[in-house]
């Protein structure tokens, strides 16, 4: 009589609880974005000093990634989780506190790494507890709970702060209860990492290496893509993060808008469209999920010239959409690529690489676009970003038309995977296990 299939670990509350914490995680990173004008107002800082405050967590992202991408892969996916909310309860904590400047750059940095733990090791958890056959459905759920956080989190904090009392503190309280719910959630998620594959890692490797700052490694055989998905994520990611900076600034002084809501709206449906942009990758055929983001980012970039030039509102909101759509589009080319072309105890590793790109593409544009503001005027500044972004969009499809002949081989997909590469000692203390 045939064996039954190996249950997945977990049963079926895991999987949501993991997208729980990762939204919750994201959330707070976003929270801050309707309420620049206020904090500028009550601690006297300039429009450049908002970008500096953004960037600061941008960089924590980066700084993150590189030093602790690997630590889901060594010591479980399970507690780096749990540690990135706390971290995110650290954080909203010091908002809630916060009487001047230090202590907004202070909460921006443990944002940013608890974003750079969460962003490996709950999307390598969700692909994790996903059996074979619905692991593309893990990977859209992670970026859901990814970039539904972002969205959120701007959402939320920006109705609160325009239609309910204490609007630099009731956002970061509400965010602390979200967080304590996804810590009990956590108690229903097993851990997925093998005891035996973090034995292997551990005493494979040098005391203390799990947290060295190193630069990010992708196997050979998919850098390519890799690179040209990230270059174009990473296009839109910047798009969006000076959406996220400035937002608030452009309502206010181009279209006399001071609605912390509207802000919040605008910065939404940069992140929800981006999320729906990663279910186009379904759809698309491989070749041209690509060039078709390329093109969006191009138009997007258009969009929002054209919205700055003119002082007016929906080009601005279609030009979000737009370019939400061409990031999802490129980042999920870039997550297919990850998970069929790396084996499964790295694959932390690797998902928190593509994101070092993306962040690192976040971070530095929008500190570029705070100084073009403080020189030049917003519309300038604006305008002179957009057109830079469309240039980059334009090489990285150029890049992408030289070589039809060479192969610009389908992107591997989580349900296509790429052929597996040689066993590493971990990897063969796991299939030992399995055996046993």
């Amino acid at each position: 009589m045939p064996s039954a299939p190996p249950r997945r670990p977990g049963g079926p509350l895991a999987p949501a609880a993991v997208a729980l914490a990762f939204w919750v995680t994201m959330a707070g990173t976003t929270v801050p974005t309707p309420l620049y004008p206020l904090y500028q107002r009550a601690f006297g800082f300039s429009t450049f000093t908002v970008t500096v405050v953004f960037a600061v967590y941008a960089l924590g992202v980066v700084a993150g990634l590189l030093t602790l991408g690997r630590l889901s892969d060594r010591i479980g996916r399970r507690p780096v989780v749990l540690a990135a909310l706390l971290l995110a309860a650290a954080a909203a904590t010091l908002f809630e506190l916060a009487d001047s400047l230090p202590w907004l750059l202070a909460a921006r940095v443990l944002s940013g790494l608890g974003a750079a733990l969460v962003t490996g090791a709950a999307t390598a958890a969700l692909l994790d507890l996903a059996p074979p056959e619905r692991r593309l459905r893990a990977q859209t759920v992670a970026l859901a709970a990814n970039m539904g956080g972002l969205a959120g989190g701007a959402l939320l904090a920006g109705v609160l702060a325009e239609w309910a009392g204490s609007p630099l503190r009731l956002p970061w309280t509400v965010t602390l209860v979200l967080s304590g719910a996804a810590l009990l959630g956590l108690l229903a998620v097993p851990e997925t990492v093998p005891a035996e594959v973090r034995r292997a890692g551990r005493s494979g490797s040098p005391a203390g290496s799990a947290f060295r700052l190193r630069p990010p490694h992708v196997p050979p055989g998919i850098r390519p893509a890799f690179l040209r998905a990230a270059l174009a994520g990473g296009a839109g990611f910047a798009v969006t993060g000076v959406l996220t900076a400035v937002s608030g600034l452009f309502l206010a002084t181009v279209l006399g808008l001071h609605n912390h809501a509207l802000t919040g709206l605008v910065v939404a449906l940069a992140f929800l469209s981006t999320a729906v942009g990663q279910l186009l990758v379904r759809v698309l055929p491989p070749a041209r999920a690509l060039p078709a983001a390329c093109a969006g980012l191009v138009l997007a970039a258009a969009l929002v010239a054209a919205a700055l030039l003119a002082g007016t509102l929906p080009p601005l909101l279609l030009g979000a959409c737009v370019n939400g759509l061409a990031t999802g589009t490129a980042i999920g080319t870039g997550l297919g690529t990850v998970n069929g072309g790396v084996e499964p105890h790295r694959r932390g590793e690797a998902v928190s690489a593509f994101f070092a790109v993306l962040f690192t593409m976040l971070s530095v544009p929008v500190i570029g676009v705070g100084v073009l503001v403080r020189a030049t005027g917003l519309r300038t500044a604006g305008v002179t970003f957009s057109a830079v972004v469309a240039v980059l969009a334009l090489a990285v499809a150029a890049g992408l038309v030289r070589r039809p002949g060479r192969g610009a081989s389908p992107v591997p997909t989580a349900v296509e995977s790429a052929p597996a590469p040689a066993p590493t000692p971990a990897a063969a203390a796991a299939a030992r296990a399995g055996k046993a």
